[in-house]
C-alpha cells in the first residue's frame, strides 16, 4: 500500500480539496482506494456525506490497532472507502507521548490494512505536531500544496527545515500550486520565482475557482460534479503527474 499525505503548515491552502480530488481519480483508475481524515475539522469526511466520529474515540486508537480497520466507512464512490474524522484527534499529541515508541504507533495502526488497499491518502491537520510526525514516518509521499504568495513560499522553508533541510530518504516531497489567480501579477511572479527555485515543483497549478469551493456545497469532488470545468483538469494534471512520480513502479 502506497501513502499519501497533504499536508501543509498553514491551512486555507486547498490540502483537504486535493486529498477529495485525488483519492477519488485513484478510485476511478482503478487503485483500491482510501482516504483517512486525520484533520479534527473533519472537512473531508463532510465533503463525502459522513459523519466525522470513530466509535470509541482517539483512545480506542490507542488501545485497539484493529478499530481503525473497523472505523472504515463506504463512500458513494465505488473503489473509495473512507476513515472519518474525530474531533478528538485534536488531542493525539497529549495521548500518545504518553506511550511508548510513539513515533511508530500510527504505522503499527495500518498494518491490518496494508492488503485491503492499493493506496491511502491522508488528509493531514495544519501543523508541524507529533502526529505530523507520524505522519511523515509513514508517508511515501507528501502533496504540499503552495499558494503562488511569499507566506506560502515561507511555510515551505519551514517544513523544509523541519527535516533540516532535506526530507528522509524514504519520503518524496511533492509541492504544486494551489488556489492559483493567474490574473494577480504577483502570483505570476511568485509561480515563475518558485518554479525556478523549487525543482521537485510540479507543474499542475489548481485554479483559485468556484467549482472547488462548491466542493462543500455539493459534497462531492469537483471530478463528479464538474468534470468539464478548469478546476476538474488541474486535478486531473496534478493526478497524472503524482502517478509518474511516485506510482511508476507500482502496478495493480
Amino acid at each position: 500500500m502506497k501513502v499519501f499525505a497533504t499536508h501543509n503548515i498553514k491551512g486555507g491552502v486547498g490540502k483537504t480539496s486535493a486529498a477529495v480530488s485525488l483519492a477519488y481519480l485513484a478510485a476511478c483508475d482503478g487503485y483500491r482506494t482510501l482516504l483517512w481524515d486525520l484533520d479534527p475539522q473533519g472537512a473531508a469526511s463532510f465533503c463525502f456525506r459522513i459523519k466525522p466520529k470513530v466509535k470509541g474515540g482517539l483512545k480506542s486508537l490507542k488501545n485497539d490497532s484493529s478499530t481503525l480497520e473497523r472505523a472504515v466507512k463506504a463512500t458513494d464512490f465505488e473503489g473509495l472507502d473512507l476513515i472519518p474524522a474525530d474531533f478528538s484527534l485534536r488531542n493525539f499529541d497529549r495521548i500518545f507521548t504518553r506511550t511508548k515508541h510513539p513515533d511508530v504507533h500510527l504505522l503499527r495502526l495500518l498494518l491490518p490494512l496494508k492488503e485491503e488497499y492499493d493506496l491511502l491518502f491522508i488528509d493531514c491537520a495544519p501543523s508541524i505536531s507529533l502526529m505530523a510526525e507520524n505522519i511523515f514516518q509513514v508517508a511515501d509521499a507528501l502533496l504540499i500544496p503552495l499558494i503562488p504568495t511569499t507566506f506560502s513560499l515561507r511555510t515551505y522553508q519551514q517544513l523544509l527545515s523541519f527535516f533540516h533541510h532535506k526530507p528522509p530518504q524514504h519520503l518524496q516531497l511533492l509541492p504544486f500550486f494551489s488556489m492559483y489567480d493567474k490574473r494577480r501579477e504577483l502570483q505570476r511572479d511568485m509561480v515563475a520565482r518558485m518554479s525556478n527555485e523549487i525543482r521537485e515543483m510540479l507543474d499542475a497549478r489548481v485554479p483559485y475557482a468556484k467549482n472547488v469551493e462548491l466542493m462543500g456545497v455539493e459534497r462531492a469532488p469537483v471530478n463528479h460534479f464538474a468534470p468539464a470545468s478548469k478546476s476538474a483538469e488541474a486535478y486531473r494534471q496534478l493526478w497524472r503527474e503524482v502517478k509518474v512520480r511516485a506510482l511508476d513502479d507500482y502496478s495493480l
